[in-house]
């Protein structure tokens, strides 16, 4: 399985590991909040991420660009109107 690595067009990187979705999702606020217009580089291994994260993209109006389901990435575009 290829090792997620940071790096790209991504202002951050963030390796989440196994954190679950609920603690995932409230880090995740935070941290996007904190750098409005910006891609987020996300490693996250919980199994119920894939749908979560997604999910949690479009209701918050955060831009999901990219998911590598093999490396469990994810790129997201921060929302400028924060």
């Amino acid at each position: 399985m290829p090792t997620p690595t940071p790096g790209g067009d991504a202002a951050d990187f963030w390796d989440a590991g196994h954190m679950g979705c609920g603690e995932l999702i409230l880090k995740l606020r935070k941290h996007l909040r904190s750098m409005p217009g910006q891609v987020l580089q996300l490693v996250a291994r919980d199994a119920g991420a894939a749908a979560d994260i997604p999910a949690y993209c479009r209701m918050t109006r955060n831009e999901l660009l990219r998911h590598e389901p093999e490396t469990h990435t994810f790129w997201i575009r921060s929302r400028l109107d924060w």
